[in-house]
């Protein structure tokens, strides 16, 4: 995944005519915190905060806990939050954090002295305007809480404007736990608008019918009545309708921690995850992991659209493959920023003692997306690029143009 995130900046610093020392600069990280984190019970995680760049402000990641976290994984995913922030105009930096382990093999008492212990190891390098974490992969609104409560104790600061995705109750955002599905949702109205498709109905696939995916599904079904979805999976499943879907059923079906493997209902058929790749739908939304579409399945897409919710779901090799074969790729740093932007209206509510209702959260949030996509578009359009091309030059221009420090 990392060298698909430098291969797409290196190809974007040469369009833009960069140096390569200029390159370098903006795939350097600013720092890189590994440690080891041990138990009470003898156990003992590896453990990461890395910062890639703080030049429009403060770092800004997620904390997630997942089997398949490691150093090159976490160094990707910061160096996309800093594009990611930088494409959205927001006045943050990029960052990412986790721990190597599968969280269900430990208890509450035990994620809690988790969670407690990766902050007591990093507290002198975050605070709201050091490094501001937020919940990722196998992370909420409690992990937050117990993150937060230590550095107040570590630091005498009630830290509340160091985390976001927090509980409304502990200073958290309305809207924040579907920001990310609403701003994919808004993303892809807005591209299908500009390409004058927006006036037909779709059918949709969410690959990934988790936390983003879900909220995905629910607010197409609430907003866009044309939008059908027939097709949603988790990782050991699929199900599927071609007279359609429920995502709220779906949504409920998951929250009671059912799997789709074991769904039954009338006219649905379960089916693998390779299967709902290769749908013939219109959009395919990859709401997973990264590298859901790599050179193994790429010829099996059959969607138009393609919409990354996950980070780096599509591989660089499949991504090349794709595009050459007129698809359209709706691309990462774009698609699923309102969790970003909606962790920024938390933390700015928070230094300012706000609470804002949930709709102006909501209205902030689809300005800045339709911007973004706005200028994603119109770039892509004038300068006879990839829309992640131009997702990647608006991001890097920014850079360069507001952060000294990378200027050659």
């Amino acid at each position: 995944m990392l060298d698909s995130v430098h291969m797409f900046m290196k190809k974007t610093g040469q369009y833009l005519g960069l140096p390569a020392d200029t390159i370098e600069r903006l795939k350097a990280i600013d720092n890189e915190h590994l440690f080891k984190i041990h138990l009470n019970s003898g156990k003992s995680f590896a453990a990461y905060r890395i910062q890639h760049n703080n030049q429009l402000g403060p770092y800004k990641g997620g904390i997630r806990f997942h089997k398949s976290v490691n150093l090159d994984e976490m160094r990707a995913l910061a160096t996309l939050m800093s594009l990611k922030t930088a494409a959205a105009g927001l006045p943050l930096g990029g960052a990412k954090g986790g721990v190597t382990l599968d969280p269900q093999t430990l208890d509450e008492a035990e994620l809690e002295e988790l969670s407690r212990k990766y902050i007591a190891h990093l507290y002198p390098h975050i605070g709201p305007a050091k490094d501001v974490l937020a919940p990722d992969v196998n992370t909420n609104a409690k992990f937050m809480g117990w993150m937060m409560d230590e550095y107040e104790k570590l630091t005498g600061d009630d830290g509340q404007a160091g985390f976001t995705g927090k509980s409304v109750e502990q200073g958290g955002s309305l809207g924040r736990d579907a920001a990310t599905g609403r701003g994919g949702v808004i993303a892809l109205e807005d591209l299908l608008a500009l390409e004058k498709t927006d006036d037909r109905a779709i059918t949709l696939a969410i690959q990934g019918f988790g936390n983003v995916g879900s909220y995905f599904g629910v607010i197409a079904e609430e907003l866009r009545p044309k939008w059908h979805l027939v097709a949603a999976s988790d990782s050991e499943a699929a199900v599927y309708s071609a007279a359609g879907l429920s995502a709220k059923q779906l949504q409920n079906f998951k929250q009671e921690r059912g799997r789709f493997k074991a769904y039954a209902q009338t006219n649905v058929a379960v089916i693998s995850n390779d299967n709902l790749i290769s749908l013939d739908v219109d959009v395919l939304v990859l709401a997973g992991l990264e590298n859901a579409v790599t050179t193994a399945n790429m010829k099996q897409v059959k969607a138009r659209y393609i919409v990354e919710m996950g980070n780096g779901p599509v591989a660089s090799e499949a991504y090349d493959y794709l595009t050459k074969a007129g698809k359209v790729i709706l691309p990462d740093i774009i698609a699923n920023a309102g969790g970003v932007i909606v962790s920024y209206l938390e933390w700015l509510q928070n230094k300012q003692g706000e609470h804002w209702t949930e709709d102006k959260v909501n209205r902030h949030l689809a300005k800045l997306i339709k911007q973004a996509v706005k200028n994603m578009y119109s770039s892509a359009r004038a300068d006879k690029l990839s829309l992640k091309q131009a997702a990647f030059a608006m991001a890097i221009q920014r850079l360069i143009e507001e952060a000294p420090g990378l200027k050659s």
